[in-house]
C-alpha cells in the first residue's frame, strides 16, 4: 500500500460533493437555503437544461462582503455557527459550511454579491478567488455551471433534461411552500414556469398544490409546547400516490419515519390502506428539541423527545380528521370518480335488516346510560316498524318513501330532512343549502363503528336472541368458538355448540341485534384462528369492529321508512367521522341551489 498522505484540498471537495450534490436540485436547494438565510425577501431562479447546463439564483438579501466573497467557497467556512452550543440549537437552514465547496468543486461557479453599505458589487469565480468590481443593484448571484464537468463519471448517472428539470422543480416547491413571505420566481430554459408573489400561506398552498386541495382539506392549527399548522386532506380525497406529501420542522422540509407514522396512525382509521392522504403541514419546535445535523442532504432530523412529539402531530391530526361536515354544516366535494374507482366496494350483500342507531352523548356513556339508550332504541325501533307495516299495506314495498320536510330548514339540521329513497341504497334529504344524498349503508356503518369503539372499551349491553340463532360450522371453526368463547363472551357474543357441526349463537351485542349473525360469526371465529386472540382483540381491535358494523349496517335494497332516514341522518351528525365509511368512501355528498340552478340553466 501506497504511504499515508494528505489528499489535496480539490478532491476532499469532490468526495463531499458526492454527498451534499447528488443532482442539479441539490444544489438548488442549498442555493435557496443560503437564500433564505440571508434574508431575502425576493428570489429569481433560472435553469437551463434542467439545472445541467446552468443554475442562477439570485435574491435580494443582506449580500456579502468583499473580503469574505473568496471564504464563502472554502470548506467548512460560515457565519451561521461558531460552537457546538450554536450547532444544538440551529435555527438557519445552513450551518455546515461546505455545500458551496462542494459545487465549486464540481462546477463552474461564479459568486456575485453586494453587501448593505458598499459602493457597488464584487465578484468571485472558482477558479479564480481574488475578488472583482461588478454591477448588482442588492444581494447575491450565484451563477452555476456545467455540473460534474470536471467529473464525467458523475455526470454520466445524471437522467434526461425532463427528469433533472422536475426534480429542480420539486425543491423549488419545497421552499416556496416553507416560506410564503418570500416572493419568488422560476424559469426554464428562458420560459417563465412559476410566479408566486410574497403573501400568506393559504395562498402559496393554493397556487403549488392547487385549490382543488384546499377545498378537500381540513385546516390543522394545534399549539402548545409545540405547534403543527397547515392542511391535511380529506380520506375521500386521498391519491394513489406519496406525491403531495410536505411536513416542515422549523421551516425545513423533512423526510422522517417517526413523522410518517404519526400521520399514517392518524388516518388509519379512515383511509383505506392502498391510498394515500395529501398534506402540507408545518410544525414549529424549540431548536434545542430537534437535532438537524443527521445527514448531509439535512433531510432527517432526530428528536430529543419523540413520543411527544409523535402523539402532538397524532392527537392534533385525529383531532381535525374527527370533524364531521355533517355536524358543522360544511359542504364535502361532490367529484369523487377517481377515489371510488381506486377501492373495494362495500361488503353490501346478505339479509336487508335495519336497526336504528342508538343515539349517545359526545362523552362516552356508562352502563346506565347504555341501558337507557338501548330501551329507547327498541320502543323507537318498534314503532318504527309498526310504521313501515303498516305503509307496506297500503302501498308497493318498492315504491320510493317520500315525505314534506319540515319547512324551518334554517340550517339547525345541517343534513336536513329526508325526502326519498333511491333504489334502496341512496336518501335524498333537503337542508338549508339545497339537496343531500346519502350512501345510506356506508353512514351507518361508520356509526355503528364508531359506537362500537365506545361500548368495546367498556361492558356492552347485550341482547338476548328470542329465538337462538342454529347455523353449521366446520370442525375447525367449532374448535375455535370452545376455545375463544371466553373472548366472544366478552364481546357480547353467547355462543356454543349445538351439535357436532352446528353452534348456537344465545346473545349478542345490543348494536348488533339484528345484523346477519351467521355470516358475523364465521368471519370472527376466521379471525380468531388466524390470529391470537389477545392480538385480535388489541391490535386488530378496530379491524374486528368494522367487521361487525359491516354486518350490522342496513343494507341495499332495504327500504326505509322516513323516521328511519331521518334517524339516520341525525346520527350521521352527532358522529365523529361520519363524512366517510370504514373504507374511507364519502357517506354523503351535497348539492347546492346554484349547482342545481346551473345546471337547470335557470336564470340565463
Amino acid at each position: 500500500m501506497a504511504a499515508i498522505h494528505r489528499l489535496p484540498e480539490l478532491l476532499i471537495n469532490q468526495i463531499a460533493a458526492g454527498e451534499v450534490v447528488e443532482r442539479p436540485a441539490s444544489v438548488l436547494k442549498e442555493v435557496l437555503e443560503n437564500a433564505l438565510d440571508a434574508g431575502a425577501r425576493a428570489i429569481d431562479v433560472q435553469l437551463e437544461e434542467g439545472g445541467v447546463r446552468r443554475i442562477r439564483v439570485a435574491d435580494d438579501g443582506r449580500g456579502i462582503v468583499r473580503d469574505e466573497l473568496a471564504l464563502a467557497l472554502e470548506r467548512h467556512a460560515t457565519s451561521k455557527i461558531a460552537s457546538l452550543d450554536d450547532l444544538e440549537r440551529v435555527g438557519t437552514m445552513g450551518f455546515r459550511g461546505e455545500a458551496l465547496a462542494a459545487i465549486a468543486a464540481v462546477a463552474r461557479t461564479t459568486l456575485t454579491s453586494r453587501a448593505e453599505g458598499d459602493a457597488h458589487a464584487w465578484q468571485v469565480e472558482g477558479a479564480n478567488r481574488e475578488p472583482a468590481p461588478a454591477a448588482l443593484n442588492r444581494g447575491t448571484v450565484i451563477d452555476i455551471a456545467d455540473l460534474y464537468y470536471n467529473t464525467p463519471a458523475r455526470r454520466k448517472f445524471l437522467k434526461s433534461e425532463a427528469t433533472e428539470y422536475a426534480h429542480c422543480d420539486e425543491a423549488f416547491r419545497r421552499i416556496a411552500l416553507a416560506r410564503p413571505d418570500v416572493g419568488m420566481q422560476l424559469s426554464h430554459n428562458g420560459r417563465a414556469i412559476r410566479r408566486l408573489p410574497a403573501g400568506e400561506a393559504r395562498a402559496r398552498i393554493a397556487a403549488l398544490m392547487g385549490d382543488d386541495f384546499l377545498a378537500q382539506a381540513r385546516e390543522i392549527h394545534a399549539e402548545g409546547a409545540l405547534c403543527l399548522t397547515g392542511f391535511a386532506s380529506l380520506p375521500a380525497c386521498a391519491r394513489n400516490r406519496r406525491d403531495a406529501q410536505y411536513f416542515f420542522v422549523n421551516g425545513r422540509h423533512v423526510r422522517d419515519k417517526l413523522l410518517s407514522h404519526a400521520i399514517a396512525q392518524a388516518y388509519a382509521d379512515i383511509l383505506h390502506g392502498s391510498r394515500f392522504p395529501a398534506y402540507a403541514l408545518f410544525l414549529e419546535i424549540d431548536p434545542t428539541g430537534v437535532d438537524v445535523n443527521v445527514h448531509p442532504a439535512k433531510t432527517e432530523v432526530r428528536f430529543r423527545d419523540a413520543h411527544a412529539v409523535h402523539q402532538f402531530i397524532f392527537h392534533a391530526l385525529n383531532r381535525a380528521l374527527a370533524e364531521s361536515g355533517a355536524g358543522r354544516g360544511e359542504t364535502p366535494t361532490a367529484d369523487f370518480p377517481a377515489t371510488a374507482a381506486a377501492l373495494p366496494p362495500h361488503a353490501d350483500t346478505g339479509a336487508n335488516r335495519y336497526s336504528l342507531p342508538i343515539r349517545h352523548p359526545p362523552a362516552a356513556p356508562g352502563r346506565a346510560a347504555m341501558d337507557s339508550a338501548q330501551q329507547a332504541y327498541f320502543d323507537f325501533a318498534n314503532r318504527a316498524r309498526a310504521q313501515g307495516a303498516a305503509a307496506a299495506n297500503t302501498d308497493s314495498a318498492a315504491a320510493p318513501q317520500t315525505n314534506q320536510p319540515p319547512a324551518n330548514t334554517d340550517g339547525s339540521a345541517p343534513l336536513g330532512y329526508a325526502l326519498a329513497q333511491l333504489h334502496g341504497v341512496y336518501i335524498l334529504a333537503q337542508n338549508a343549502r339545497g339537496l343531500v344524498l346519502v350512501d345510506m349503508h356506508a353512514a351507518h356503518e361508520r356509526i355503528l363503528y364508531e359506537k362500537l369503539k365506545i361500548v368495546f372499551d367498556g361492558t356492552p349491553s347485550v341482547q338476548r336472541l328470542l329465538i337462538p340463532a342454529v347455523f353449521p360450522a366446520s370442525q375447525v371453526e367449532m374448535a375455535t368458538a370452545e376455545s375463544c368463547a371466553e373472548v366472544l363472551l366478552r364481546m357480547g357474543f353467547e355462543v356454543s355448540a349445538a351439535g357436532p357441526y352446528e353452534l348456537v349463537v344465545r346473545s349478542v351485542p345490543a348494536l348488533l341485534a339484528n345484523a346477519a349473525i351467521a355470516d358475523l360469526l364465521h368471519e370472527l371465529l376466521e379471525e380468531l384462528h388466524e390470529y391470537p386472540a389477545s392480538e385480535v382483540t388489541t391490535l386488530r381491535r378496530n379491524e374486528l369492529l368494522a367487521t361487525m358494523a359491516c354486518h350490522g349496517a342496513v343494507r341495499a335494497h332495504r327500504q326505509l321508512t322516513t323516521p328511519e332516514m331521518n334517524a339516520l341522518l341525525r346520527d350521521m351528525e352527532a358522529s365523529e367521522r361520519a363524512d366517510q365509511c370504514n373504507h374511507g368512501r364519502p357517506t354523503w355528498t351535497q348539492f347546492s341551489l346554484a349547482e342545481l340552478d346551473r345546471f337547470f340553466l335557470r336564470g340565463q
